[in-house]
């Protein structure tokens, strides 16, 4: 029997339960498809942080590099860590030092979900480069606490970063309905964008057969209101993807159907796989967190992991619950609820 190396780390708040809820749900898939996952739990997070100083120890990357991948819940406790500090000591290390550049985030409607908008018939995959831009972490400030003070943030985009994460939206694009997107502010940020903007169309060269649009930030927000059923791949920065996904989460009815992942697409270090709604830490402990966005991050793990015949039945049961009115409407029904749900779904 095959087996499939899983760290684990629920972090914060509903991350601990819907971690708890997508681990039920793959270990039953993996009954199903004749393979094994072994998951190993990890304690960190904010707690951890206040208890040792540290969102992880010294080696935790090189404890997280014998894994398969990673399934993460939600990091952030920002009453008493700074997110500056937990984002930093442990979520962006791990996609920076595992070369994670590709982070994937499906937006489309499940059955018996609403969006807020008229059109229901979009399906829409972003990809947001995930490693530099300008969450690069360069800058620093001067003058701390003075009326002189100076905070400068540096933007870092290299050739080779643009370039593979172009590439790697083509390519999903070749696979899907051959639609791709180049998001940029180039008409503002002469230097970044327009660079951007040049690999774009130098890399697209090489895939004739896939439909370029250059958007500008704004414009793209806008069209992923009015008219969500034009896009196909969408292919942002750092920042532009991060924001642009949160809007994507909004349309196909919420922060609950968030999933994302976290990918090494050479396979040279694992990949991470997480929902996006954080640590929610207004219902934490409430027990109605809803699990589906972790659920469907866990599908895309599969996926990864070449069991797409588990991946695909997993969508289905998450589709099934969706569509009989469970897990639609925020905070009805709880966790276990929705969990157990799919997990019948799925038998």
């Amino acid at each position: 029997m095959k087996t499939h190396s899983i760290a684990l780390i629920p972090g914060d708040g509903i991350g601990k339960d819907v971690t708890e809820a997508t681990w039920q749900v793959l270990q039953a898939a993996a009954k199903r498809g004749g393979f094994a996952l072994e998951g190993t739990r990890f304690p960190w997070s904010c707690a951890y942080y206040l208890e040792t100083g540290a969102m992880m120890p010294t080696d935790g990357i090189e404890m997280l590099r014998e894994f398969d991948t990673i399934l993460l819940g939600a990091v952030g406790w920002p009453a008493e860590v700074p997110d500056s500090v937990s984002l930093h000591g442990l979520l962006l290390p791990i996609r920076k030092t595992f070369t994670q550049y590709a982070n994937i985030r499906p937006h489309r409607l499940l059955p018996g979900v609403q969006s807020p908008l008229r059109s229901e018939g979009f399906d829409i995959l972003c990809i947001r480069e995930n490693t530099e831009g300008e969450y690069s972490g360069a800058g620093g400030r001067v003058h701390s606490g003075t009326a002189n003070e100076v905070a400068i943030e540096t933007a870092i985009f290299t050739r080779t970063g643009v370039e593979r994460i172009l590439r790697f939206g083509f390519e999903q694009a070749r696979a899907r309905r051959k639609k791709l997107a180049s998001v940029t502010k180039s008409n503002a940020q002469k230097h970044s964008m327009v660079f951007w903007d040049e690999v774009t169309r130098e890399v697209a060269k090489d895939y004739p057969d896939v439909e370029v649009s250059p958007y500008h930030i704004d414009a793209m927000a806008a069209r992923m209101v009015l008219s969500p059923e034009s896009l196909d791949v969408v292919v942002a920065s750092n920042l532009f993807g991060d924001i642009l996904t949160d809007l994507g989460a909004a349309i196909q009815g919420g922060l609950g159907y968030a999933a994302s992942a976290n990918i090494n697409p050479d396979r040279s270090a694992p990949s991470m796989f997480e929902p996006v709604h954080g640590s929610a830490p207004d219902i934490a402990h409430l027990g109605i967190a809803n699990p589906i966005a972790a659920i469907w991050s866990g599908a895309m793990m599969l996926d990864h992991l070449g069991e797409g015949h588990a991946a695909a039945e997993v969508m289905s049961a998450i589709e099934t619950v969706t569509a009989r009115g469970i897990g639609t409407i925020a905070g009805k029904d709880r966790t276990e609820t929705i969990t157990r749900a799919v997990l019948a779904a799925l038998s």
